[in-house]
């Protein structure tokens, strides 16, 4: 019997066989070769910067994770400062790691996901910056009229210097010192702080003169490329500069946060030019005009005054003929002087004269006084014979007092025994009985006219609720209440409460 045959332990095979090397190149080659340079739209986490310069990161959606890395050489070129949570769009080329197995995004490219979200960090800034007052009134500083010095930060190539330099020689010629920054790109940020605060240190009066405004510039472009007027440091070197800023980026449509921070913001380069210095021409005129108002003002003031000096002159008095009427006032005074000197002391001396005799004038009078006064002494009856005469006076006036009394007591007591007899009593008695007789008749009457005697043949007095008489039965509502007052008293009711045409005004008690 025949033995089975042994299987070889390897049997041949038509697949292939590769090393873990050859597979990793062979996938590396094709993802390379296949996808080549990719756009990947994602939102960037994981990021690690290394010492050796290297950016690694991840870029992730809803539904899957990719790592990326940006090499050194390529991070300056990178468009923007990426972020975690920041969502991007990366360009570069689709690689793989063959030492860890997995796929990567070669990053040479970033830029924002759409102008939406860019706009919504650009927001969320400049609401950080307003709520620390960066871009408050009060901080915004005036412009010197003709600055000696201006100050220019913007790039070297380009049409912005040359519009401003234009511009400047055609208004006033200044003195333009440029600092030349990058205005986009990843170090442009940067250099446009090193440029306003270089600026600022800049000492007055030093080798490099100190500018008396700045000017920071550039042309349009996309939101993109005007981030860098963006960034926070500029935006913070711009509120801090002790130089008066002129913000100058874009196109008059164009906004950035700069323009919130400077002192004054400009629709473009040129504009900010024109208003860094005034326009010679302008100002020319400005003053021409200002010189021919203050010509105008000085000629209508003179001829203000030359109307009050006539006025003045008008109603001043007339000087020569008021000295004339002076000097013959003088005269007539001096004339009148000379007389009245002479018939001064001619009066002095008669009275003196008048003086001499008064003494001879006052014994006379003396004299004549005491002959006056004897003679009255003689005429004067003696004190006793005036005392006497009084005393008889007054006994002749108490005679005739007591004899008037006298007359009057008689004739009273006269005229009341006159009296008397006509106030006896049976006269007395006949007017009381007369007047007693009247008052009867009177109260007689009085009682016929009564109330209660009409009330004691039987009739009544109806009162409604509110103390009226009721006169009538119409007046009384169906259940009202009454009060009925007889003879002898008063008593309450009411009405039936039915009424009705025939029953109304009936009565229960």
């Amino acid at each position: 019997m025949d033995q089975p045959a042994t299987p070889p332990s390897n049997p041949p095979s038509n697949v292939p066989e590769y090393s873990v090397s050859d597979i990793a190149g062979a996938v590396k080659r094709t993802l390379e070769q296949q996808f080549g340079r990719v756009r990947v739209r994602g939102e960037i986490t994981e990021l690690k910067r290394y010492p050796s310069g290297h950016l690694y990161f991840s870029l992730k959606d809803e539904g899957a994770k990719i790592s990326g890395v940006v090499w050194k050489f390529a991070v300056p070129r990178l468009g923007l400062v990426p972020e975690n949570g920041m969502e991007v769009i990366a360009t570069g080329k689709l690689s793989s790691y063959p030492e860890r197995s997995n796929y990567q995004l070669i990053v040479d490219r970033m830029e924002f996901a759409g102008a939406g979200a860019l706009l919504a960090r650009i927001e969320a800034l400049r609401l950080r910056l307003a709520e620390e007052g960066l871009f408050n009134l009060e901080r915004k500083r005036a412009l010197p009229m003709l600055p000696a010095v201006i100050g220019v930060i913007t790039s070297a190539q380009g049409a912005v210097i040359q519009d401003i330099r234009t511009t400047i020689a055609r208004r006033w010629p200044r003195h333009i010192i440029l600092w030349p920054v990058p205005v986009q790109g990843e170090g442009a940020a940067p250099r446009i702080v090193a440029a306003i605060e270089g600026f600022g240190r800049l000492v007055p009066g030093g080798e490099i003169p100190r500018p008396d405004v700045l000017i920071v510039a550039r042309g349009g472009g996309s939101l993109e490329d005007l981030m860098a007027f963006n960034d926070e440091a500029v935006v913070r070197a711009a509120a801090a500069s002790p130089i008066p800023l002129i913000s100058a980026v874009g196109h008059e449509t164009d906004t950035t946060l700069i323009d919130h921070a400077s002192d004054r913001r400009a629709p473009t380069p040129t504009a900010a030019a024109e208003l860094a210095v005034p326009s010679r021409i302008e100002v020319l005129a400005d003053v021409e005009n200002k010189a021919a108002r203050l010509v105008g003002a000085y000629a209508r003031a003179d001829q203000f005054r030359r109307l009050r000096l006539d006025r003045a002159i008008h109603a001043m008095p007339d000087l020569p003929g008021l000295l004339g009427t002076a000097r013959q006032r003088l005269d007539d005074r001096a004339a009148r002087l000379a007389l009245a000197l002479p018939n001064l002391l001619a009066g002095r001396r008669a009275t003196l004269g008048r003086t001499e005799n008064l003494p001879r004038a006052l014994m006379a009078l003396l004299a004549t006084r005491r002959a006056a006064l004897v003679q009255a002494e003689r005429n004067v009856p003696p004190p006793s014979g005036l005392i006497a005469a009084r005393r008889a006076y007054l006994a002749l006036s108490d005679s005739r007092l007591r004899a008037a009394l006298r007359h009057t007591v008689q004739n009273r007591r006269t005229r009341a025994a006159a009296i008397l007899p006509r106030l006896s009593e049976a006269p007395m008695q006949a007017r009381l009985r007369e007047a007693s007789a009247k008052l009867a008749g009177l109260a007689g009457s009085l009682e016929a006219l009564s109330p209660n005697q009409v009330l004691q043949r039987g009739y009544a007095v109806v009162r409604g609720a509110d103390g009226h008489v009721v006169t009538d039965a119409a007046g009384l509502r169906p259940a009202s209440r009454v009060t009925i007052r007889f003879h002898d008293g008063e008593v309450g009711a009411t009405t039936d409460p039915k009424g009705g045409p025939a029953r109304q005004g009936s009565l229960g008690l």
